[in-house]
This record gives structure tokens, C-alpha cells and sequence, in this order.
């Protein structure tokens, strides 16, 4: 396959590698999403090749089947056999599998990959570097706008240039928190309390505390360091959570936009919108969808999404995700580049209410991501 070929030839299925698991801490998160498309990608149209990512970074083939990733806990485990990309040149791409103690078997061409990770070494522009090298169609953005997506600081300063309106923040590198405590712990006394520390490239909120006073400040950076060196502290903003799903236009139109949606918190007792709450407790909230807005409001959201879509140089999809506050302002909180797409998660219920349902959703992404060409664009 190259860049100006017809992916697939019409005497056969599209080829899609589905990758999933990874390095992160949203791995299982991850393996999830992968249950969900195994059981709604069209066999008919597609033949799917499922390959897991184990937590030490290993690739291995996984058997086609999606209750062995249901259930939130689920893992990639390492007793499959290694997958190995091999460029064979003319723009083609293919998978050799790889068993000790017997020859590499061939897998055959990809013609597209979906990669449903999450996070670090999956949703921060490393894998999607591989495929650019590879010379591989695959869904989602590209390098500059993964990376830039999954790093909170640098997400906003982005966004801030593009005159997006974002919340006041601090940033603690692991270089200032060592050689400047005292300057960070002062930038952050100027921002009104509540806090939310961050690890600043994590998803899923992982490593999120909520601080009310200053002196448990140290202890959330801290918590947010063990999963990123980097933490950014936000100001807390008094208001509503609204998300706002995206996907690219096609052949060079405008991103689309579905009607925003909101998540509901049923109890004081549920600080915020945690790991623990979006993916086991789920008793604690519900999303409402659309969201309950005025219909002037809910045009601004999706306004300001598609411009954060642009202004990233974002492919694909994304989920962008607003405070509307008590004064009546949109403030744009991150973007997420690969959001959470199992077939409960809010991008896919947005979509929804466009009458556009998962399996759709799917095929549309992988459409989007076949009818773009490889390399610079």
C-alpha cells in the first residue's frame, strides 16, 4: 500500500489491525474499547486482525474474541505469539508472527490501523510516529496532535494562542519541583482554592486529587507524580461539566460536532468525575445526553470544540471537555485525541443522538482514516 493506492482492492476486505492494552495506566480502559469494537465492526466489510500491547510493551496476537476483555479488569497477557511489523517496501505493510523456536508465519498487509489506546505510548504521538514510518493509513491525529493533545501544559498554551478561553493553571516540571519548590507552592497560592493537581499526560483520571488547603498541596503532587514526573495544578471552576464530541469532515469539510453532553454527579460524596467513579462506580453519576443547555449555549460549545479540533491540527476524532460555570462562560478543560470508546462511553452516546450508532461510528472512523493519505498532509 501506498500513499496514492486504493487501500484495499475491491476483491477483498479492508484489512484493520485493532491495537489495544499498552503501557499505560489505561490499559484495561483500553482492552475494553476493544470488546466493544470486536463485537460492532462490520465482518462483512472488514477483516480484523485484534493485536495486544502488553504492559511491558510486548505485542502479541490475541484470539478474536471479545469476552476475553470485558469486565473493566481485563489485561493483555504475554502467551501470545510476538507480532512483528515489517516494511516491505513500495509503501507496503505487513505482520510476521513470531512463535520461539519456529520461522516467523506471515500475518499479511494492513491496510488501516486502529489503535484504541490510551495515554502514554498510545494516545501521545510515539505510536503514531510508527505508523507515519511505516507508511501505514491509521485512525486518529497524527504526531503533533496527539502529542500536544495529551500533554495538559502545552494543550493549553496551544489553545490559549488559537484565543480559546482556558482556565488558570501552574505547571510543576519535575526540574522546578526539585529546584524551586517554594516558586511553585507561591504561583499556585495566587490561584483560588479548590485545586485540581494532574498528572499532565495522563487519562481516565488517573493520579487526580481535589486539594482545599495549600498544605496538602505537596502530598496531590506527589500522588499525581507517580503517574507523570510532570503535574499541572488548575484552578477549580465552579460550574457544570459538559463534553463535546468531534470527528473530522470529510474530503476537507468542516469538523463535525454532536450535541454536547454532561456528566451528573448523584452524590456530594463523589468529589469529582475519578478513575474509580467513570469506570466501577458508576452508580455515583449518569451522563445526560444532550446535555440540559439553552440552545444558544450548547452552539457555542460545539463552536469552540471544532475550533480546539482545528487549532490542534486534530484527525479523526476527539472529545473535548468544557466547565460551563455558574457566570456563564465555556471554559475549555483538555482535549482528548482518543476519548473513551467503549460502547458506553459519552463520545459514542453523543454520536448517538445523531442517529449515528457504534458500529457506524466505527466504520466511519476507519473510513475517515482510509480516505486520508499517508505521510506530511
Amino acid at each position: 500500500m501506498n500513499a496514492h493506492e486504493t487501500p484495499a482492492p475491491a476483491d477483498r476486505k479492508t484489512r484493520v489491525a485493532l491495537i489495544f492494552g499498552g503501557r499505560s495506566g489505561e490499559h484495561s480502559v483500553s482492552c475494553a474499547t476493544a470488546a466493544g469494537v470486536l463485537r460492532e465492526i462490520d465482518r462483512d466489510r472488514y477483516d480484523v486482525l485484534p493485536i495486544g500491547i502488553t504492559r511491558e510493551g510486548r505485542w502479541v496476537t490475541v484470539a478474536d474474541d471479545p469476552t476475553l476483555l470485558e469486565g473493566g479488569r481485563a489485561e493483555v497477557d504475554g502467551d501470545g505469539a510476538a507480532v512483528l511489523i515489517q516494511l516491505a517496501g513500495a509503501g507496503r505493510t505487513s505482520l510476521l508472527e513470531a512463535r520461539p523456536g519456529a520461522a516467523p508465519r506471515e500475518l499479511g498487509d494492513v491496510d488501516v490501523v486502529f489503535p484504541l489506546l490510551h495515554g502514554p505510548f498510545g494516545e501521545d504521538g510515539t505510536i503514531q510516529g510508527l505508523f507515519e514510518m511505516a507508511d501505514v493509513r491509521y485512525v486518529g491525529s497524527g504526531v503533533l496532535a496527539s502529542a500536544v493533545g495529551m500533554d495538559k501544559h502545552f494543550m493549553k498554551v496551544a489553545l490559549a494562542a488559537a484565543g480559546l478561553p482556558v482556565g488558570p493553571y501552574v505547571v510543576a516540571t519535575p526540574q522546578a519541583w526539585v529546584r524551586d519548590r517554594a516558586a511553585v507552592l507561591e504561583a499556585v497560592g495566587a490561584l483560588r482554592l479548590p485545586v485540581f493537581v494532574k498528572p499532565a499526560r495522563a487519562g481516565s483520571s488517573l493520579g487526580i486529587t481535589r486539594v482545599e488547603r495549600l498544605e496538602d498541596l505537596e502530598a496531590a503532587v506527589f500522588e499525581a507524580q507517580r503517574h507523570d514526573p510532570k503535574v499541572i495544578i488548575e484552578e477549580g471552576l465552579d460550574g457544570r461539566e459538559i463534553e463535546c464530541g468531534v470527528l473530522q469532515g470529510r474530503n476537507g469539510a468542516a469538523p463535525r460536532t454532536a450535541p454536547p453532553g454532561e456528566i451528573v454527579m448523584h452524590s456530594e460524596t463523589s468529589e469529582f468525575y475519578d478513575f474509580e467513579t467513570k469506570y466501577f462506580s458508576t452508580e455515583d453519576f449518569h451522563m445526560e445526553c444532550p446535555a440540559q443547555l439553552s440552545p444558544e449555549v450548547a452552539e457555542e460549545i460545539r463552536d469552540l470544540a471544532a475550533r480546539a479540533f482545528d487549532a490542534l491540527g486534530c484527525e479523526g476524532l476527539a472529545r473535548v471537555d468544557f466547565f460551563h460555570t455558574t457566570s456563564g462562560e465555556a471554559v475549555i478543560i483538555e482535549i482528548n485525541t482518543m476519548p473513551g470508546f467503549t460502547p458506553f462511553s459519552m463520545f459514542p452516546v453523543m454520536w448517538a443522538q445523531l442517529g449515528m450508532g457504534y458500529g457506524d461510528l466505527v466504520r466511519e472512523l476507519i473510513e475517515l482514516a482510509l480516505e486520508r493519505p499517508t505521510g506530511l498532509r
